[in-house]
C-alpha cells in the first residue's frame, strides 16, 4: 500500500536528507513543501498519510502548521523533524499532536524505530 508522505522544510537539502533517510522498504509517495503554508495547502487538498515537518520556516512556521492541523485534523501521523530540541519545544508539539520528535540531520535507525513504534513499517 503506498503510503502518500509530505516532507515540509524551507531547506531543499534538509528535504532531500530526509528523504534519503526514509526506509528503502517503505512504499511512499514523497512530496515536499517548502513551507508552512504551502503544507497546510498540500494537506487541505489531498490525502496525507505521514507528515515530516521542521520547526523553523517563513511565512507559516512548524507550530502554526501543527496547530492548523490540530484544529483541522488534517494528518493523522506527524514527525517533526527539527534542529530545535529544546525540551520546551518537544513538550509543545507533542501537546499538538506530533508522533515523535527527531533531531537533524535525520538518523535512519532512528527513524525506523518511529515509523515501526506506530505501525507505519
Amino acid at each position: 500500500m503506498n503510503i502518500p508522505v509530505l516532507i515540509c522544510d524551507d531547506s531543499t537539502l534538509a528535504r532531500k536528507q530526509v528523504k534519503k533517510s526514509l526506509p528503502s522498504n517503505w512504499d511512499v509517495e514523497v512530496q515536499f513543501a517548502s513551507n508552512g503554508r504551502e503544507a497546510l495547502n498540500i494537506m487541505r487538498e489531498q490525502q496525507i498519510g505521514v507528515l515530516f515537518l521542521d520547526l523553523t520556516m517563513p511565512e507559516i512556521d512548524g507550530i502554526g502548521v501543527l496547530e492548523a492541523n490540530h484544529a483541522e485534523k488534517l494528518v493523522d501521523f506527524t514527525i517533526v523533524v527539527s534542529a530545535d530540541i529544546q525540551p520546551e519545544m518537544q513538550n509543545r508539539v507533542a501537546e499538538l499532536g506530533a508522533l515523535a520528535f527527531i533531531q537533524k540531520p535525520v538518523n535512519t535507525t532512528k527513524l525506523t524505530e518511529i515509523l515501526q513504534q506506530y505501525g507505519l513499517l
